[in-house]
């Protein structure tokens, strides 16, 4: 499979993408993502690790924990500055914490608080709400709807978009809705197949298919990716 001007559709496609995620299961196993002790604090995760590694999103809800700042209604009776203090492992410490306030305050003013109330709405109404709150964007929001929610919405990242156009599956630029409605076209509409295909996409991201230097010989998908196969036809030709 090659795909350069478009997405390929059809069996074969679900065929493939089935394949992949058997063959990074056997690999890796069940990796229980979301890691969380509670929704709240899921969903303050989600917020903070946009662009930011998973090891200083830890640091900063550890800091929130600290100072008693991981639910939405002590995020919201806190003043900013107390909030960024927190996030600043983030890097992006005073828009990430902006964006914790925008929420806090969608939250108490809508729902009283009550995040249940707020995930228990339709996909599409609760994904529309969550992309209307300042600072949500479309991965923010999916992350909540498939991992908080419990709604089969999948959700596309920079390690599922590198991973597939090396695999040869996708052209190098994709729209991230057409590339969603594309997972969730030829997928069945399964909330934990697609938490799991998500994990396990991310953590062969991290671990192999690395942005420089991909490992492609520790990689599970190498025997069904076209940039292996390429690397190993350079290899043996030198």
């Amino acid at each position: 499979m090659k795909a350069e001007d478009g997405l390929f559709s059809g069996a074969r496609v679900t065929a493939w993408l089935l394949d992949a995620y058997k063959r990074l299961e056997t690999h890796y196993g069940d990796l229980h993502w979301w890691p969380a002790q509670t929704v709240e604090e899921m969903v303050i995760g989600a917020i903070l690790v946009q662009n930011v590694a998973w090891k200083n999103t830890q640091k900063a809800l550890s800091n929130l924990d600290d100072a008693g700042l991981m639910s939405f209604s002590a995020i919201y009776a806190a003043n900013i500055e107390s909030v960024a203090e927190q996030v600043v492992p983030t890097r992006f410490y005073n828009m990430k914490a902006k964006r914790l306030k925008s929420f806090a305050e969608h939250l108490i003013n809508k729902y009283d608080g009550e995040l249940t109330d707020m995930l228990s709405q339709p996909l599409d109404t609760l994904r529309e709400e969550l992309l209307s709150i300042p600072g949500i964007g479309p991965e923010t929001a999916d992350d909540i709807v498939l991992y908080g929610a419990g709604l089969p919405s999948f959700v596309v990242d920079a390690y599922t978009k590198r991973i597939l156009f090396r695999c040869g599956v996708i052209p190098e630029r994709v729209d991230y809705e057409e590339l969603r409605q594309w997972f969730m076209k030829h997928l069945p509409a399964d909330p934990a197949m697609f938490n799991q295909f998500h994990a396990l996409l991310d953590r062969t991201g991290n671990r192999c298919c690395l942005a420089k230097k991909p490992r492609c010989l520790d990689c599970a998908l190498q025997e069904i990716c076209q940039f292996a196969s390429d690397e190993r036809r350079a290899a043996e030709r030198d």
